[in-house]
């Protein structure tokens, strides 16, 4: 299944030039589309909401906002919006992910500084039970741990251990995990989904929303995540089935993206006519 899919997004990236090619101005109505899409799916799988009629408000306007909400929801945006302008000569480092962290949050209280206390990822049941789900890095061993990650990330694409697409996949995974952040862990590993997309040349993200892919298949999410991380502190755990998860995401954008469009220059060509 994980090489088909490997296939599969390999002779989809193959045409990404063609479509460039075709319409940029397409591109760009397909772009500022994901763009908000994300912004409001990313935040509402996190339980961050705004009220409909204030979106517009929210994404495009310079208006002072309400409140907590609205202002990650923006924030969100305008990490999206860093990440699409400076993409090709990114690298991925700890300030990068911090500074991710920072513009997602809106400077808010602690955004962009690593955790400074330990905390377990808690589940919680309309009976009112609870379980500890995962108990991730502790924040003594955040930095450290943090560290390994992104050299690892950036070793690999160097030297190739594995496909890029296998890594990028493994290194969200292993970035939940970790969970660096006391708030914001979920919304910066799909921002780093979208850059390191990009930075190994899947440039679909830029055009359809992952984030709203993820939200609408969120338990095959939660389901590959947690089968991920158990053992995960061992090295003992199953990393495959969230790594074909993230590739499962990735193609259903591209199947996505080629019929979206192929609808625009549809509707483009009848106006002209």
């Amino acid at each position: 299944m994980i090489a088909w899919r490997l296939a599969d997004l390999e002779e989809a990236r193959g045409k990404q030039e063609v479509f460039r090619r075709r319409s940029p101005r397409t591109l760009e109505a397909l772009r500022e589309h994901a763009l908000n899409e994300s912004a409001l799916s990313s935040n509402r799988i996190e339980g961050v909401t705004v009220d409909p009629a204030r979106v517009e408000t929210v994404l495009f306007e310079k208006s002072q906002l309400r409140d907590q909400n609205e202002e990650e929801v923006r924030g969100y945006r305008k990490a999206l919006e860093r990440i699409h302008q400076g993409h090709a000569n990114e690298h991925i480092s700890i300030g990068t992910i911090q500074e991710l962290h920072r513009v997602a949050r809106a400077g808010l209280g602690d955004a962009g500084t690593f955790k400074s206390k330990d905390g377990d990822i808690i589940e919680r049941y309309a009976d009112g039970s609870v379980r500890v789900r995962f108990r991730p890095v502790s924040a003594a061993e955040t930095p450290k741990s943090m560290h390994e990650l992104v050299e690892g990330w950036n070793r690999c694409l160097e030297e190739r251990w594995v496909h890029p697409l296998i890594a990028l996949g493994a290194f969200s995974l292993d970035f939940l995990c970790v969970h660096p952040f006391r708030d914001g862990n979920g919304r910066v590993s799909r921002l780093l989904l979208i850059l390191q997309s990009c930075l190994v040349g899947c440039e679909v993200c830029q055009y359809i929303s992952l984030e709203r892919l993820i939200e609408q298949n969120i338990e095959r999410y939660y389901e590959t995540l947690e089968i991920g991380s158990q053992g995960w502190h061992q090295a003992s755990h199953d990393p495959w089935p969230y790594i074909g998860y993230v590739l499962f995401i990735l193609k259903e954008a591209y199947g996505e993206f080629e019929e979206r469009f192929g609808e625009l220059e549809s509707s483009r060509v009848g106006r002209r006519q």
